[in-house]
């Protein structure tokens, strides 16, 4: 069934039991347990190991996770609530949920999606998603490599796959575990490691192999249909743009002329070849550079956009960048308007975790209303679809749009 051997690998049962933080945690079905929270475990263990939490007053299981003696956050949980088994019936329970809470976007004319989001579908550290008939799966953690076999199998009836590829982080990669390779073939044939999708109706195409995360970023996809509902006829300027996904669903839908900048040369090629799989008559432009001082010419130049979309990557990597994160949110916003033709459309986007959607988007605010502009919010929004929430810290995308008048 598989290109290679998947390790077999048996997990010990870890008796743990926690501090009254971190039983509080565990009730409160939270799936990160800390280190710190830890105040007795049976015995030594290892990646993927069964930790099932017992309380202090009753010594009863009060949740069962995965123990992971590589990561701060040693124990991933699974369940709370009491025991439970895990195996194939447990896992398949959790993908055959996860594949029901896309069920509305597979009705749309879209081939690609994100089946597992990590913690929030029950699977932390686990990505799974899906480009036409090609499934990648990215692990962060040592902690899946006993299950693998079984989940992989489980998600392959599920989506039909006929190829799986698996990516690794950076992490994995230098643990070279078990042989596994990132961007490495586990199952069916691999024509080419460019793979084509569509997303409502607009195709486009992901490297699985070697491109960014699983090779493309799925999270915006909504945003990008907004923003090409919006483009018709109008003249869009898409910073930050990567591989291009709001220019392109804005020349499918009728833009005059798309301007994508971005800092990496590769990324602009990339987009404009995404863009060459659709049909459109508008000008696609490209502006290999530093963001910031592109636009900073593009102002002093006197040139405008009917719609302006700024998505920069994370500017959060720790606590201690929050304060110059929102300095470059700032500065982004009041260049942005700037950029804003009068009546015109200025989105703003962020993906750093640790800068909430009210922060985010009062710092907008703040900066709009420093700028002699009047503006008026038209929507915001958070994640698409696939990529539900269950815990705080998965809420990590926001976006705003901004009448800029």
């Amino acid at each position: 069934m598989f290109t290679i051997n998947l390790s077999k690998i048996s997990p010990k049962i870890l008796a743990v039991k926690l501090s009254v933080i971190g039983e509080r945690t565990v009730r409160n079905k939270h799936p990160w347990i800390f280190e710190d929270s830890i105040e007795k475990v049976n015995k030594e263990g290892a990646s993927g190991d069964i930790a099932i939490i017992f309380s202090h007053t009753k010594n009863k299981p009060i949740g069962v996770g995965l123990y992971d003696p590589d990561s701060p956050i040693r124990i991933k949980m699974l369940h709370s609530g009491g025991g439970k088994k895990l195996g194939q019936i447990f896992f398949s329970e959790r993908i055959k949920l996860a594949f029901a809470l896309r069920a509305e976007l597979l009705k749309t004319e879209t081939n690609s999606y994100r089946l597992l989001f990590g913690e929030n579908d029950g699977f932390p550290g686990f990505i799974a998603d899906i480009y036409a008939d090609v499934l990648v799966v990215k692990l962060y953690s040592a902690i899946w490599f006993p299950y693998l076999e079984t989940i992989l199998k489980l998600l392959i009836e599920v989506t039909s796959s006929q190829c799986v590829v698996l990516r690794l982080s950076r992490n994995l990669q230098m643990k070279n575990a078990f042989d596994l390779k990132d961007g490495q073939v586990l199952y069916g044939n691999l024509l080419n490691e460019i793979v084509e999708f569509v997303e409502h109706g607009v195709k486009f195409s992901a490297n699985v192999i070697k491109g960014h995360k699983t090779g493309y970023f799925l999270d915006h996809r909504a945003n990008r249909k907004r923003v090409g509902e919006l483009s018709a006829g109008k003249r869009v300027l898409d910073v930050f743009s990567y591989a291009g996904g709001f220019s392109v669903h804005a020349l499918a839908n009728g833009a005059t002329e798309v301007t994508s900048l971005d800092i990496s040369k590769q990324a602009l090629e990339v987009a404009v070849l995404n863009g060459k799989l659709n049909k459109y008559l508008g000008l696609h432009k490209t502006i290999a550079g530093d963001a910031f001082e592109i636009l900073k010419k593009m102002i002093r130049e006197g040139r405008t956009f009917e719609i302006v979309v700024i998505d920069p990557p994370s500017f959060t990597k720790s606590k201690k960048e929050i304060e110059i994160a929102k300095k470059k949110y700032t500065e982004l916003a009041g260049l942005g308007v700037q950029l804003t033709s009068k009546g015109g459309i200025l989105v703003l986007a962020s993906c750093s975790s640790r800068i909430t959607a009210d922060v985010f988007f009062q710092v907008n605010k703040t900066a709009l209303k420093g700028q002699p502009r009047i503006f008026s919010v038209s929507q915001t929004t958070g994640h698409d679809i696939d990529h539900p929430i269950s815990f705080p810290e998965g809420a990590y995308l926001k976006c705003g749009y901004y009448i800029i008048n």
